[in-house]
């Protein structure tokens, strides 16, 4: 039996109810509205099936402004009525002056942040496109940057050639993120210890460039995971996370945030893992699968991300998440990328395959075989180990990266990780 989802949903009659879905999909992603088939997907069929598409269509043409665009098919085994409804582009469409948005199967009403996005898509607009609140910029900053990377230096044609700056409506949003001073937010970061009741540094970086905002978070990255290790004579740079992997994190989170909301990029810097956290989920037009296979279909500031790629701050856009996962190449840990409706998180672990294990270590190590997943007291049976001394080494071994702890209380589970040869 077919469920409800965020692309389909179910009538069993027709009634104005459905209208604010026709909103939504024609606002987002479109979808299908099944009539004549209950919440729970089962088929009841409709009366008259030709009079209901009649009905659906006057509905829509009544209701819903700009008219969308859509197609009614008929069912004549089961009697059901297909309305599709076609994503739009003259956002934002209204039902009764309102807009929608599909969340899971539900559908609810869009903020007021959300339809701002809406009218500017309408519009085709994007919100690093429009004036600047402030039009008295400095870009100092900017300039020494330019001067170092490609050897010029900002002026009235530069900006206009960077789609920053226009006769008609002075400087834009994205020239005011380049600015030494604006009025957005950047990063807010912490770190922590061995428990988030132990903050041990804590720092908050706003209302500057992004371009300080981004090697301020670098440099908060190099205190907290690089350290130079002396062996004889030789001084050897340290990083328990890649540093090549951490550049291209912030500067996505930069590019490709959403700047409308007052909300920082969030840093949290723990001793296994860091955690960076950016508002606004993904662009209308691209899955989460294309994300992750690093596939752009389109660029959320793509003004500001043409300024970091000129200045070398990335190698090429749209590769943002394969090189950050060639960085942990051949590596036991690798990161993650979660992705919400209004954020998305990457975490990036801690490399610890350089740490020695003692002999005790590897006589546990060595007992829990590839690919399983044993619990304490499994553990304790096969070494023939007391409970404490179980309980100590896998710690041990979790903080050097060779096991993973899962669960919590009786059903937490244990199981090595496997180093490449």
């Amino acid at each position: 039996m077919i469920r409800e989802t965020r692309n389909l949903e179910f009538k069993k009659e027709v009634t104005n109810t459905f209208l604010k879905t026709v909103s939504a999909f024609s606002n987002y992603d479109g979808g299908r509205i099944l009539f004549g088939v209950d919440d729970d997907g089962k088929v009841s069929g409709l009366q008259d099936t030709r009079r209901a598409c009649l009905d659906i269509e006057n509905k829509i043409n009544d209701s819903i402004s700009p008219q969308p665009v859509y197609t009614l098919s008929i069912n004549d085994e089961d009697r059901t009525v297909t309305l599709s409804v076609q994503k739009g582009i003259q956002t934002p469409y209204l039902y009764k002056s309102k807009a929608y948005k599909r969340s899971d199967s539900a559908t609810v009403e869009v903020d007021t942040v959300e339809l701002k996005r809406l009218i500017l898509r309408g519009e085709h607009l994007r919100f690093e496109e429009l004036p600047a609140g402030e039009q008295n910029l400095q870009f100092t900053v900017l300039n020494d940057m330019l001067q170092e990377e490609i050897g010029i230096t900002v002026s009235e044609p530069v900006l206009k050639t960077f789609n920053l700056y226009s006769d008609d409506a002075g400087y834009n949003n994205a020239a005011e993120l380049l600015a030494d001073e604006n009025h957005f937010p950047g990063i807010d970061a912490a770190r922590f210890g061995d428990s988030i009741s132990i903050i041990l540094k804590r720092k908050n970086v706003e209302n500057q460039s992004v371009l300080t905002v981004f090697y301020q978070a670098v440099d908060l990255y190099r205190d907290a995971y690089q350290y130079e290790k002396i062996e004889g004579i030789h001084r050897e740079k340290v990083e328990l996370i890649p540093e090549d992997a951490f550049r291209e994190v912030i500067a996505n989170a930069l590019m490709h945030r959403t700047w409308d909301v007052p909300h920082p990029i969030r840093m949290y810097f723990f001793p296994d893992r860091a955690e960076i956290v950016s508002p606004g989920g993904l662009p209308d037009d691209i899955t989460k699968e294309q994300y992750l296979r690093g596939q752009y279909s389109s660029l959320r500031n793509p003004t500001l991300s043409n300024v970091f790629f000129r200045l070398h701050l990335v190698e090429i856009l749209g590769t943002g998440i394969p090189r950050i996962r060639e960085a942990y190449s051949g590596q036991a840990v690798q990161p993650e990328f979660l992705t919400s409706e209004h954020t998305i998180k990457v975490v990036l672990p801690v490399i610890r395959t350089d740490e020695p294990i003692t002999t005790e270590e590897k006589f546990l190590y060595d007992a829990m075989r590839a690919n399983e997943s044993l619990s304490m007291a499994q553990i304790v049976e096969r070494t023939s180990l007391s409970r404490y001394k179980v309980n100590k080494l896998l710690h041990q071994l979790e903080e050097k990266g060779r096991i993973r702890i899962q669960g919590g209380g009786r059903s937490t589970r244990y199981s090595r990780v496997e180093f490449p040869d």
